[in-house]
């Protein structure tokens, strides 16, 4: 798969600025996520990337990936602005994998380093994971290093669907009620509006994974959505597919959409098989 040319060129930006603050560190990045899988938005999407680390990353290195992620992000940043967009698009956030690692079951690789959004984590990184691992072998995007299918990975399949069913029964449902709560979630530079109108159509997209073992897009889960939850849930389902896309969509109260996207969340958990049938 080609990617976009902004993709391309806010990658490749990205990598320079590594090389120039970390030479011969980064001997391997992947696009992954959104991109990998045909549904990346310019003006709505983030950039995410497995990146390989050819050496041991000492303090030195890991001070510089921290940089990393202000520097090669720089460009993003200018252009949300000008844009005057609440959000940051095209920001590239990427979990470090050491070389050596790549071929152990993902559950049992210990990333060097992440970052994402405004956070820059040691020894930490959520994409490291079977589902992003199974996005990576089979629709990773190379643009440097050999193509994914010959890293050896192992995603470990027979851990996907349990680890999805702890996410939505973790992640997703602690969301879900602080959603219906007083004070409904929201990170910097987004309301509570506009997060659960990014988040709408996660839960769906995890549900799919469990019921099929499919790793699908958020715009898929949207059709997904639609075709497998109750129509009380179109309106809001139409407005997040709407607001992925930057079209206008169904008439909502903002200060509703928080709980209406909590208590579709619940839904869809409350839907889930059984952890142990198939």
């Amino acid at each position: 798969m080609t990617p976009p040319a902004e993709l391309s060129r806010a990658v490749t930006h990205y990598l320079s600025v590594a090389d120039r603050l970390a030479p011969g560190l980064v001997t391997g990045c992947y696009v992954v996520g959104s991109a990998a899988l045909g549904d990346w938005r310019p003006d709505m999407s983030d950039i995410d990337v497995v990146a390989v680390v050819g050496r041991t990353a000492g303090e030195r290195e890991l001070r510089r990936l921290s940089l990393l992620h202000k520097l090669g992000n720089l460009r993003a940043a200018g252009r949300a602005l000008a844009r005057r967009l609440p959000h940051l698009p095209g920001t590239v956030n990427a979990v470090f994998v050491a070389a050596g690692d790549l071929g152990e079951p993902v559950t049992r690789i210990r990333p060097v380093a992440s970052h994402s959004g405004p956070r820059f984590r040691r020894g930490q990184g959520f994409d490291v994971n079977p589902v992003m691992w199974k996005v990576l072998r089979e629709h990773g995007i190379a643009v440097r290093g050999p193509a994914p299918a010959t890293l050896g990975l192992d995603p470990e399949p027979s851990s996907l669907r349990s680890w999805t069913l702890d996410q939505l029964r973790g992640h997703w449902a602690r969301y879900a009620a602080r959603a219906l709560s007083d004070r409904p979630p929201r990170r910097r530079l987004q309301s509570p509006y506009r997060l659960a109108l990014g988040y709408a159509l996660s839960p769906p997209r995890l549900h799919r994974t469990v019921v099929t073992g499919e790793v699908i897009s958020k715009e898929e889960a949207g059709a997904y959505a639609l075709d497998t939850f109750d129509t009380r849930w179109h309106p809001l389902l139409q407005l997040a597919l709407a607001h992925r896309r930057g079209v206008p969509g169904p008439a909502l109260d903002p200060s509703e959409v928080p709980r209406l996207t909590g208590e579709f969340i619940h839904e869809v958990i409350a839907t889930l098989p059984d952890r142990r049938s198939r």
